[in-house]
């Protein structure tokens, strides 16, 4: 019954979108690769032939949307922001499953971290762990893109496998295993004021795809 209340609260959390847009938090997705050597999206420098190629071959709406970005932050490199997008997804993951809430605050907006936080509280309330490993990520793309006065959006689906374990107080295995691995796909908004001279982005939106 806990294994199961927790894999519901798991997907709650995963699958719960930011209703409202929250004054963006002082963590931020740190600019530096530092001791966990992991690229977070950032807006890096790069010019309008660069970024073309890439652009094109998107479904319309995507590719408008991405368009209006690369128009609006003449620095956006969409190459640059999908691999720190992938580093970023490692890192959520991570640190929730290890209850690091200040890591998690320094990636995620108001509402997500809330929502993270929450879940994390009410798995240390019951006494449980979470011992998950991501094994791969198999596919990272492009979901949707839109500029949205002066934030811009970009959800990204992941597709993942991720194995899975849960432990009691004692740290024995209640449920789950590590031997197998299970497909997740995740839907992640990361957004950015393109006004403002930070140029990382955070993840302010998650859903399961």
């Amino acid at each position: 019954m806990i294994a199961a209340f927790l894999g519901m609260r798991l997907y709650s959390v995963l699958g719960r979108k930011a209703e409202h847009e929250e004054e963006i938090i002082q963590g931020r997705f740190k600019q530096e690769e530092e001791a966990r050597d992991v690229p977070p999206p950032t807006a890096t420098g790069a010019d309008s032939a660069r970024v073309e190629p890439v652009i094109a071959g998107f479904p319309p709406a995507i590719e408008r949307g991405l368009r209006e970005i690369s128009t609006a932050d003449r620095n956006f490199e969409l190459i640059g922001f999908m691999e720190g997008a992938k580093g970023a997804y490692e890192v959520v993951l991570e640190a929730f499953w290890q209850g690091d809430k200040e890591e998690l605050r320094e990636l995620c907006d108001d509402d997500v971290y809330q929502s993270f936080a929450a879940a994390i509280d009410e798995r240390e309330a019951m006494g449980v762990t979470l011992d998950n490993k991501l094994i791969r990520i198999e596919d990272s793309t492009v979901h949707s893109a839109q500029l949205d006065g002066k934030i811009a959006r970009i959800a990204v689906i992941f597709v993942s496998d991720i194995a899975s374990v849960t432990r009691d107080k004692d740290g024995n295995v209640i449920a789950g295993s590590l031997d197998d691995a299970v497909e997740s796909r995740d839907i992640w908004t990361f957004s950015r004021d393109i006004r403002s001279d930070n140029p990382q982005w955070l993840l302010d939106e998650t859903d399961i795809g």
